[in-house]
């Protein structure tokens, strides 16, 4: 009898029309309110004592008459006025005039009432745009539920960044909790944004030092807050405290988000070149001098041939890097393929020619550096084949580079080469400047071949270029012989002939003349 006394008690209070404040009906349940409050709150009869399956159904019918209060209130939350029209259910006792009051007061309930019967709808509570649980009470009730996971939505829901990555750090310890790992700190900082920066440098630390792989994506994921970040901020911070995630890095906002700022471009090829130098260091001093004349660069064992891959490709696709500020990065007792390929860039081809006519002996690299520089219409460029043929016959001093640490022989003409690039290019050739640099013992068996395609191009194109002028002169015949046939044409005007715009004899007013 008592029960079925509780619920009619209840179920009057819920369908009351006299709207009653919500707080008066949360207090009549056990342990939503706080103490202080209630003891404020009168009632015209006995609060009922609810438990067990009873409570459990009470809470449900509260949960229903909660969710349409908050729907009321969160349609005129926007209204001029921001008191609600609520009533006691006795006289005296107060009431909630703030609608963000009551509406604080309503959600927090809900949550402590989802706890009790159906944990599931915490969380979709917690991220609702307009949530308006009390941070405190809310955090009490789901730490003492142990629901971390909700917890960290609280927080985030809330601003509380802070809170919620120092409760991610201590949940990924512990091994039966839902949070245990990285993976929920690393998404944590990817949702921060900018704005949060300093907030992601403080607790990226551990996932960085302890997973690299997984801690860089918190810089790297293709998500908008995350490729919004403030690239030269990031990369100050990975050099400063973890240098070896500034390539992996780089490599990404350069070749995947394809950055074209000559900075990155610039610290990438830096740090190669670091990289690459502390490799060969490792492997002993005498590496370079050996190594380089008997494997190509790129191809060397382990990280050495990756990176240094690595640095040559980046060089020969990269149009952002800037030479003249990188160049003295590198030693001058090694890595001289790169070197040349910076020297080209900056335009300094017979430096870059010595390299690999001179020091490393390749006739095929540079014919390949000819071929990719060769430009008739750059000035610069249009004559990187007379540099090759004047590197051959007239080779300068070994200290053109400048102080150059490797022992080398001094370099000596190579006329059969230079002769070898009069035939093979001498369309890309010079013939007068060619010429002139042949030394003056020079046989014209010798030069035969170069000077027989010589003559037969320079025929073919004289046989071209007259060609080309008798279709010209047949072009201009066509057309003259179509002028002369328009200008034959004529029209007669006579007395009788009448204007079409106004309709009047034109008489002998008009002269009449052939068309021009």
């Amino acid at each position: 009898m008592l029960k079925r006394e509780n619920c009619i008690c209840i179920t009057f209070c819920l369908c009351n029309p006299v709207l009653p404040d919500p707080t008066h009906v949360i207090g009549m349940y056990p342990d939503l309110l706080p103490s202080d409050y209630k003891k404020q709150l009168q009632y015209p009869n006995p609060v009922p004592l609810l438990s067990g399956a009873e409570l459990e159904k009470a809470n449900l019918a509260l949960i229903d008459y909660l969710t349409q209060k908050r729907s009321h209130l969160v349609k005129k939350l926007n209204d001029t006025d921001h008191h609600s029209t609520t009533s006691p259910l006795m006289e005296g006792t107060p009431t909630i005039k703030s609608k963000k009051k009551l509406l604080q007061i309503i959600d927090t309930t809900l949550l402590k009432c989802y706890l009790h019967t159906n944990v599931a709808l915490v969380a979709p509570l917690l991220r609702l745009e307009h949530n308006h649980c009390h941070v405190e009470e809310s955090e009490h009730v789901l730490k003492k539920a142990h629901k971390y996971s909700e917890l960290i939505i609280l927080y985030e829901k809330k601003g509380l960044h802070e809170k919620a990555l120092a409760v991610l750090v201590d949940q990924s310890k512990k091994a039966n909790s839902p949070l245990k790992g990285h993976e929920r700190t690393v998404q944590y900082l990817q949702r921060l944004g900018s704005e949060k920066l300093s907030l992601i440098f403080e607790y990226c630390v551990w996932v960085l030092r302890d997973y690299p792989e997984d801690g860089l994506k918190i810089f790297t994921e293709d998500l908008p807050e995350v490729e919004s970040l403030p690239r030269n901020d990031v990369l100050e911070f990975l050099l400063e405290h973890f240098r070896h995630l500034a390539i992996p890095y780089l490599e990404h906002i350069i070749l995947v988000w394809e950055d074209k700022g000559p900075e990155f471009h610039n610290c990438v090829i830096k740090l190669y070149c670091e990289r690459v130098q502390t490799l060969m260091q490792a492997i002993g001093p005498d590496f370079n001098e050996e190594v380089m004349r008997t494997i190509p660069a790129g191809s060397e064992d382990g990280d050495l041939g990756e990176y240094r891959g690595k640095l040559l490709n980046f060089l020969e696709i990269s149009n952002c890097y800037q030479p003249e500020r990188l160049i003295s990065d590198f030693p001058f007792d090694g890595l001289l393929e790169e070197r040349a390929l910076l020297l080209g860039r900056m335009g300094k081809h017979e430096q870059a020619l010595f390299i690999y006519v001179h020091i490393l002996k390749d006739t095929s690299m540079a014919e390949q550096y000819c071929h990719k520089h060769y430009d008739r219409a750059k000035e610069g460029n249009k004559d990187v084949y007379l540099s090759l043929i004047r590197m051959y016959l007239s080779p300068p001093d070994v200290h053109c580079l400048g102080p150059i640490k490797i022992k080398l022989e001094e370099p000596k003409a190579n006329i059969d080469a230079a002769l070898a690039v009069l035939e093979q290019h001498h369309a890309k050739l010079n013939t007068t400047k060619a010429i002139d640099l042949l030394p003056a013992n020079t046989q014209i068996r010798q030069i035969q071949i170069f000077l027989e395609k010589v003559l037969e191009e320079n025929a073919e194109r004289r046989r071209f270029n007259q060609i080309l002028k008798n279709l010209l002169h047949a072009e201009f015949l066509r057309v003259q012989e179509e002028r002369i046939s328009h200008q034959q044409v004529k029209c007669v005007i006579t007395e009788e002939k009448i204007c079409s715009v106004c309709k009047k004899k034109i008489g002998n007013r008009y002269v009449v003349t052939p068309f021009q």
